[in-house]
């Protein structure tokens, strides 16, 4: 979602920072290996940055469009983020995307095994009834596409920078969500 239906907002620098965290340092694996009552400060710390950063949210360029058009041809929409729920829907409302979700097709963090595992792709899937090699993921990160791959589901990077740091993780490459327009 963030980065791929929103414009990237997301300080993860200054989240680690304000979390105590080393620079690089996976945010949610390192929490999740603490114990519960060091963890539990902490991911409140997260679930407000998180909320914050929400509020910051603007759309993608051309999100609105596609989505549009995806839903209009009946097509299966899913958000699948390692945010936290609150943050995930005020991130789509104040995007005005929140209207093409289904709430059971929006999966955070605490909805299944968070990206890059492919559990969350794998469990839409199923809610469908649809198949891999008919699906799409489309994300700006690594470990979106990471996901998409273990899933056995296409990928499409979206990067506004059109640097593509993970070609071999990527069936397609994008820099804008037009492109994806075009192609539907």
């Amino acid at each position: 979602m963030d980065g791929t239906l929103t414009i990237g907002v997301h300080d993860f620098d200054m989240m680690r920072s304000e979390l105590g965290l080393a620079p690089n340092q996976d945010i949610l694996k390192t929490v999740q290996a603490m114990s519960p009552e060091q963890a539990a400060p902490m991911w409140a710390k997260i679930d407000a940055l998180e909320y914050h950063f929400a509020s910051l949210a603007k759309p993608m360029p051309g999100a609105f469009e596609l989505l549009e058009r995806l839903h209009d041809k009946g097509v299966n929409l899913g958000v699948l983020t390692r945010n936290v729920m609150p943050a995930t829907l005020h991130t789509l409302q104040v995007c005005n995307l929140d209207q093409f979700f289904a709430p059971e097709n929006i999966l955070d963090r605490a909805s299944c095994e968070p990206k890059p595992e492919p559990d969350g792709i794998l469990l839409l899937l199923e809610q469908w009834g649809a198949k891999a090699s008919e699906s799409v993921m489309v994300g700006d990160y690594v470990f979106d596409l990471a996901a998409g791959r273990a899933a056995q589901v296409a990928t499409v990077h979206i990067d506004t920078s059109a640097q593509y740091s993970w070609p071999k993780m990527s069936d397609w490459c994008i820099d804008h969500l037009d492109q994806l327009i075009a192609t539907n």
